[in-house]
């Protein structure tokens, strides 16, 4: 209780509070091919001391249900990873107030439904178990989870410098809890929580953002704006294409009308004139350009049908 009540306002009393063991992550490799160093366990060990528990690695104040006040990484004695080595575990103590909102909360952990977890950390490097170059830094071509040799692809997570959360969630990455992973220099990292966060600003919820998802966040602005400028580009060259054959094939229209009546189309829509333009202006060209070559063998008619 005494490590508890360095996270509380006043001293909770053992009744008043709900407290449970939960294994936040391991060294096996899982779903995604990946795999936390032992090292990097024990960076996590400090790290997620004081990390609140949400669902869904949804970040909204809403979602808040539990913190952990202690966490320890634990060797599992007589057991093996997938990979023959020593496992080893990060197991985390986290509390719950016992009250009327969190009732249903410490039923669903007490019957077993609420039980799989995924953390969200950040890892410096992410090494390729083939070649050992750095992923986003000295790209391999390894392929996650084929075999190369007798050797299996997969990466292993090092360095890791942050840890965000910790989520109740449905389907986890590891098999014996679940993780989330993110590379300071992965380009993979656009990120995988960019969504939620667009989510949550599209409903005007608030959203607290670290430095580093500061800086990824305006990377992603920038990207599409850039995407924007080329998209802008692409859309003037149809509407200036559109502009020229509209002027060969057809007559009445002005330059300033059509100018006007393609603000309102889409770019598929532009395309499709675009398509009907050209074929006309084509078909009306066309006779004159035969007429040219006949011609030639009758010098009486003086070409008169291109004389200005």
């Amino acid at each position: 209780m005494e490590l508890v009540n360095r996270y509380t306002r006043r001293a909770f009393a053992p009744d008043e509070v709900y407290i449970f063991s939960v294994v936040l992550c391991d060294n096996d490799v899982d779903r995604d091919f990946e795999r936390f160093t032992v090292e990097s366990l024990f960076q996590m060990e400090k790290l997620f001391v004081g990390k609140t528990g949400i669902y869904d690695h949804s970040p909204r104040a809403v979602n808040q249900t539990a913190r952990i006040f202690d966490c320890r990484v634990e060797a599992v004695e007589g057991r093996k990873t997938s990979l023959g080595d020593d496992y080893f575990r990060l197991v985390a103590k986290a509390y719950i107030p016992r009250c009327k909102s969190s009732e249903d909360v410490i039923m669903q952990i007490e019957s077993g439904i609420r039980k799989e977890v995924s953390v969200g950390v950040s890892a410096q490097r992410a090494v390729c178990s083939v070649c050992g170059s750095e992923k986003g830094k000295t790209p391999c071509g390894h392929i996650k989870g084929q075999m190369y040799a007798d050797t299996m692809c997969y990466f292993e997570l090092c360095d890791v410098t942050d840890a965000y959360e910790w989520s109740f969630v449905a389907v986890p990455a590891q098999r014996e809890a679940g993780v989330i992973k993110s590379f300071e220099k992965s380009p993979k990292k656009e990120f995988e929580g960019m969504n939620e966060i667009m989510k949550a600003l599209s409903h005007g919820d608030s959203v607290t953002l670290c430095v580093d998802e500061a800086k990824r966040l305006y990377e992603h602005i920038t990207t599409l704006q850039e995407k924007a400028r080329q998209g802008e580009a692409y859309r003037q060259e149809l509407e200036n294409d559109v502009l020229r054959y509209s002027m060969l094939s057809q007559e009445g229209i002005s330059r300033s009308t059509m100018e006007s009546a393609m603000k309102g189309l889409s770019v598929c829509e532009l395309k499709e004139f675009l398509t009907f333009y050209k074929k006309k202006a084509e078909q009306k060209l066309m006779p004159l350009t035969k007429k040219a070559c006949d011609n030639t063998q009758n010098k009486t008619a003086g070409n008169r049908e291109f004389k200005i």
